[in-house]
């Protein structure tokens, strides 16, 4: 499995604003079925921002960009993705070995 870090921002281009308030049900409920089936792993509301923080634990980047895009507010929104590794699995020594 890989884990990637998306930050999204609200960005409704091509609609109102109060348009995509209306249609924000639907986007949520997309992501609490992303949340049932284990695929957002951590999720989070940036204070202060139009937007989240969300880990997604997927098997592929084709996958990832299934649940990113399957969203019926994708168009609506822009993502900032990050791969990232859990610190356990950092081979530390192969690390060292490769810095010289």
């Amino acid at each position: 499995m890989a884990l990637f870090a998306v930050l999204t921002t609200q960005a409704p281009k091509g609609i109102s604003a109060d348009e995509f308030k209306r249609r924000l049900p639907e986007g949520f409920s997309h992501h609490v079925s992303l949340v049932d089936k284990g695929i957002v792993k951590h999720s989070w509301i940036r204070v202060g921002e139009s937007g989240g923080l969300n880990i997604y634990d997927v098997s592929s980047h084709e996958e990832l960009v299934s649940a990113l895009y399957d969203n019926p507010l994708s168009p609506h929104i822009e993502f900032t993705v990050f791969p990232i590794v859990d610190a356990g699995s950092f081979d530390v020594e192969a690390f060292a070995e490769s810095a010289g």
